[in-house]
């Protein structure tokens, strides 16, 4: 791209620029000796033509909406359709939580993304042991098909976009979902949305897994084959690295593990027999927004560029769709504190111009007080206004890709590519990515990643605003949300009426089936969605499968 004489020349007007810099820092010496990205990666004082002098615009930038996709996933991106303001929320019970949803569409939000408790994200009903003390805390508690019709009343489920952040028992939640549709007069071909059925990462980074790794990517295909046929407009999975890198990743590993498992999920879809054409397109991508903004934007576009590649060279994909990374963003939960949280609205707000320029499908902003407690109404309102300022009035949206071919931004998308890459040649050389959580190595990366950043904030070295400087007196919080802890308790007696007025014949029969079919290499969501519209329970048929499937183990030697 660039003529070899004029590069020669800005070499030396570069290094006759650095020699005299060198002079003038005797007098006017820099804040510190060397800069580093969020990740800890060096970053020069200057990037100019040399920094990217084999670049090729049509290999490695194209055009929006073409291959490789640097430029984001569609031709006219915020031109013709904002990103979806999907608002991510769910506490105590479906109620509850159903009054919040209407809050938020009626504040603006595009879409739904709901957040389950912790005993429903690993398959317990809220009157096993378990569950107690954890009910509603975390999100909202779903038992049965009767808390779904409850979390979706009075939202018509052909007129919203709903992401559901639940993994091990997805199967379970995306049959309620449709048994709710169906319930509604919406047949399933229909409903929009997501679920986020990443199951390795969970191995990696968060931990709510319930069966061991080959039953778990069984579950993963049957959903992608099902939902081909009958639910086509969904998003089978939300391949997630915004868990990896709240644990602690770097930027490019965020890239290089979440693409790893992704290789993983497609590979094991194409042993179970499916062409990668008719899954691939409803893939989707999960990934964080943090601080350092062009650090990130360079993130995106490398994400991007990397999966095109891997889909048609590495899977042979014809379709285009299914060589775009589309991908939904949420804001840095790790990356609040809990000093001073109003600066955290500063924070989501770099974030949030972060994964625009960056091309993201979707977005949640974080609230301002989420370090200490689930978001209020008011803290949820200014995180949603955050995006919605973004959009009408920064002008970020007015063209497409706008830091394209700048000097950093290039140099910084290639460096996270080719630094992902290497993540992914080594997975590979390993045996692919459940062998390598099998091995540690993956946790072990992240884990040192993690420990190095630590020990910067604490020597000082990396500043947090309000945390290890520029501190001041603080007044307790007041006025954050609060759980009531009988929730459990409501929940234990809507569970024992509903077992009282149910066809428990019909439930047994169901669950039977189930049994059976999980015995044998039958796809199992019919079988799972008959069971969840004669309203077993969510532990009730995730107990059926533990039964057969057993339970995955932690066995890494870190």
């Amino acid at each position: 791209m660039f003529d070899k004489g004029k590069l020669a020349q800005i070499k030396e007007g570069v290094e006759a620029f650095e020699e005299k810099t060198q002079k003038s820092l005797e007098k006017r010496p820099e804040r510190q000796e060397k800069f580093y990205t969020g990740s800890g990666d060096e970053v020069n004082r200057l990037y100019t033509p040399i920094d990217i002098e084999d670049f090729d615009y049509d290999r490695d930038l194209g055009l929006p909406g073409e291959y490789p996709y640097t430029r984001g996933a569609q031709p006219t991106m915020y031109r013709g359709r904002l990103w979806t303001m999907r608002m991510y929320a769910g506490f105590a019970t479906a109620e509850e939580s159903n009054k919040r949803y209407k809050y938020l569409i009626e504040q603006g939000s595009m879409g739904l993304s709901v957040a389950f408790d912790l005993p429903t994200q690993i398959g317990y009903d809220s009157d096993h042991p378990l569950s107690e003390g954890e009910v509603g805390k975390v999100g909202v508690a779903i038992d049965s098909l009767a808390d779904m019709e409850v979390l979706f009343d009075g939202i018509p489920l052909d007129k919203v976009s709903t992401s559901m952040t639940i993994n091990a028992p997805a199967s379970v939640l995306l049959a309620m979902y449709i048994a709710v549709a169906e319930k509604q007069g919406v047949t399933a071909d229909k409903l929009r949305g997501t679920i986020q059925n990443d199951i390795l990462k969970e191995y990696i980074a968060r931990g709510t897994y319930i069966f061991p790794t080959k039953p778990s990517m069984r579950l993963i295909t049957n959903i992608f084959e099902y939902c081909s046929k009958e639910v086509p407009k969904w998003n089978t999975i939300s391949i997630s690295g915004y868990h990896i890198r709240e644990a602690g990743s770097t930027a490019a590993q965020e890239v290089g593990f979440t693409l790893a498992d992704g290789i993983a999920y497609v590979e094991a879809a194409i042993k179970a027999g499916l062409d990668v054409d008719s899954f691939a397109p409803r893939l989707s991508f999960f990934f964080n927004a943090h601080n350092d903004l062009l650090e990130e934007v360079a993130k995106f576009r490398a994400a991007r560029r990397l999966w095109a590649k891997i889909m048609k060279e590495r899977f042979g994909a014809k379709d285009p769709r299914s060589m775009r990374l589309k991908f939904h963003t949420q804001t840095g939960g790790s990356t609040l504190t809990a000093q001073q949280p109003e600066n955290n609205i500063v924070r989501v707000a770099i974030q949030t111009l972060a994964a625009v320029l960056g091309g993201t499908q979707s977005l949640h902003t974080n609230s301002k007080d989420e370090a200490l407690a689930l978001p209020t109404e008011d803290s949820v309102r200014v995180a949603l206004r955050t995006q919605q300022i973004v959009a009408y009035e920064s002008g970020v949206t007015n063209t497409v890709d706008p830091l394209a071919g700048s000097y950093y931004i290039e140099a910084k998308t290639k460096e996270i590519e080719e630094r992902a890459m290497e993540y992914i040649n080594k997975i590979d050389e390993i045996g692919g990515a459940p062998k390598a959580i099998d091995m540690g190595y993956i946790q072990q990366e992240i884990m040192d990643a993690a420990y190095q950043y630590q020990k910067e904030v604490e020597a000082g070295d990396r500043i947090v605003v309000g945390m290890n400087k520029f501190q001041i007196q603080e007044e307790a919080p007041k006025g954050l949300l609060r759980v009531d802890p009988s929730v459990g308790e409501r929940q234990k007696e809507k569970l024992a009426k509903l077992r009282a007025e149910r066809d428990n014949e019909a439930v047994k029969e169901k669950l039977e089936a189930l049994r059976k079919a999980c015995e044998g290499d039958d796809n199992l969501m019919p079988f799972i969605l008959d069971a969840v519209r004669v309203y077993a329970t969510l532990g009730e048929i995730c107990g059926v499968m533990r039964e057969v499937f057993g339970e995955y183990q932690q066995s890494v030697n870190l």
